[in-house]
């Protein structure tokens, strides 16, 4: 048994445990002078340091504040190539179309995955999660999607695989299906459904499914046939859905139960008021908005109405190029108009109902022992920093980084 008492925290703060809906996701608990209890890699006890049991070994943090680390529920980080051209040539003007009639946009990136190794896919995505992770990231989902052939699909997923022993993160890979190939559309969406996710179930190699219902990608016919070939196979599924039109992909969501729908810029009321009622988490991706000018997603609606909002990176190649957890928390507060207490839970416990865990994302008996110490004494910088990491340690189950 290993045991360690972390003292001299200036503040610990975190949510509650569990998803956390409209107003409860502002309530914190903040204890002042406090210590944690870390029992083989589990929190066994939290308090003010004058009430702290004795351990085998103790651990002084240096007086500052102490928060739960973060989970990122959605992100792409395995790829090959690059979008340089894209973003210069959107910058100065060109429409999208245009860039895909060049030969750019999201076809050249399963271009040059599709010609990666496995060994190259996970070298080139190795440095991406040491970023996320030293942005304090604990848990990471990663997606598949850059395929569009069966073959390079599970090739991404088994580069996950292999990146789970070489990231201290807890990495969670989901089958993703990004866009339709452009001929014999119904055969592909047969052959996913009767092959692919069979496949992926049986080789355990994802452990949840995710679907794009979008104008230029899935129709909602189309992704409920697919999320239904999940569930049958013991999968969880999510959607992409909402990014540029709002074509039912959400009222789906919540109609199958889905654990989250993510993306969100062009929801409206109805769409809003479908989250409020469901269990089905509304993750919001800021780095979208930043890097593309889109609308932000309605996250303060959403929690207005009593929905459990998520926060992720969405790093990407193409629309959200953001390395850091804590940059989308803090760009969270800037552009979704969450407030801070809002964004940590989102990016905490909510995050990691997202994902379907409840064993962590909160600082309290019986999580796992991801915390991470800050420079600062007041949590608040977090949220605030920009363009430094904020972050002194980061601890994942009991264990410094």
């Amino acid at each position: 048994m290993t045991e360690v008492l972390f003292t001299n925290i200036a503040q610990l703060v975190t949510p509650e445990a569990g998803p956390q809906r409209g107003a409860a996701m502002r309530e914190l608990t903040i204890l002042p002078d406090a210590a944690l209890l870390v029992r083989d890699g589990l929190i066994a006890w939290v308090g003010r340091a004058k009430d702290a049991p004795k351990a085998q070994q103790t651990h002084d943090l240096g007086g500052v504040a102490v928060v739960p680390a973060l989970i990122d529920p959605h992100t792409h980080a395995v790829w090959a190539g690059d979008r340089l051209s894209d973003f210069e040539a959107r910058v100065e003007g060109v429409p999208y179309e245009t860039i895909l009639a060049r030969g750019g946009g999201i076809r050249s990136t399963m271009r040059a995955t599709r010609q990666a190794s496995l060994d190259e896919l996970v070298a080139l995505a190795l440095p991406r999660l040491q970023a996320l992770t030293a942005s304090g990231a604990a848990t990471i989902e990663i997606k598949s999607g850059y395929g569009l052939d069966f073959e390079t699909e599970v090739r991404m997923l088994e580069a996950v695989r292999l990146l789970r022993a070489k990231v201290p993160a807890d990495l969670r890979p989901t089958l993703l299906l990004h866009v339709p190939p452009e001929e014999n559309r119904a055969e592909y969406v047969q052959e996913v459904c009767h092959s692919l996710i069979p496949c992926v179930a049986r080789e355990q190699l994802a452990e949840a499914v995710d679907v794009f219902c979008e104008t230029e990608a899935f129709s909602v016919p189309e992704t409920r046939a697919m999320l239904e070939a999940a569930r049958l196979c013991g999968l969880k599924f999510k959607l992409h859905a909402d990014q540029f039109h709002a074509l039912g992909g959400t009222e789906l969501a919540c109609e199958l139960g889905a654990l989250s729908v993510d993306h969100l810029e062009a929801s409206g009321e109805a769409q809003i008021a479908a989250l409020a009622a469901s269990p089905t988490v509304a993750t919001v991706l800021p780095g979208v908005t930043l890097h593309l000018g889109l609308p932000a997603a309605p996250a303060r609606a959403l929690v207005d109405a009593g929905a459990c909002v998520a926060l992720g990176t969405d790093l990407n190649p193409g629309s959200a190029p953001v390395f850091s957890a804590q940059l989308a928390l803090a760009l969270g507060v800037r552009l979704d108009r969450l407030t801070p207490a809002e964004a940590l839970t989102a990016a905490t416990v909510n995050a990691a109902a997202a994902l379907g865990l409840t064993d962590r994302g909160a600082l309290s008996v019986g999580q796992r022992a991801d915390f991470l110490a800050l420079h600062s004494a007041d949590w608040r910088d977090l949220p605030y920093t920009l363009g430094a990491n904020p972050i002194q340690s980061s601890w994942i189950k009991g264990r410094l980084l």
